[in-house]
């Protein structure tokens, strides 16, 4: 995982720290929103990403205002989730798309397109952040 904290840091521009939680918060959301079976494929594939996402699993907050009135309307609020999640971080809209395109760049690359395909093409909205 440190290649990947690198790379982001690099491109994104994101202290290593805050690149580190990032890459956790979006590996916890897609623990919870994409089918087991890709999601475990890919995690056994990027040694330390099951450490990370479980380090924020535990520290999520629903998503402020938005993901509290996604929560009300019956849905856990989703990608929308994730984007104010981060936003809150401090972790900008632009930052943002260029954080998750190298998450999954690096994704592709350590356990191939068609297990994230799998996993890009089951939850909702996030084919727009890769």
């Amino acid at each position: 995982m440190e290649e990947l904290i690198n790379r982001i840091a690099t491109n994104v521009g994101l202290d290593p720290a805050l690149a580190e939680k990032a890459v956790g918060m979006i590996l916890s959301f897609l623990q919870k929103n994409a089918p087991a079976e890709h999601v475990e494929t890919m995690m056994q594939g990027m040694p330390g990403a099951a450490e990370l996402a479980a380090a924020q699993a535990g520290n999520e907050s629903g998503g402020g205002l938005l993901g509290g009135l996604m929560g009300m309307m019956g849905g856990g609020g989703g990608v929308m989730a994730l984007g104010q999640q981060l936003m809150s971080e401090g972790i900008g809209m632009g930052q943002i798309g260029s954080l998750s395109k190298e998450v999954f760049t690096y994704a592709k690359e350590q356990v191939g397109e068609d297990t994230m395909g799998a996993i890009v093409g089951s939850v909702p909205g996030l084919s727009q952040f890769v």
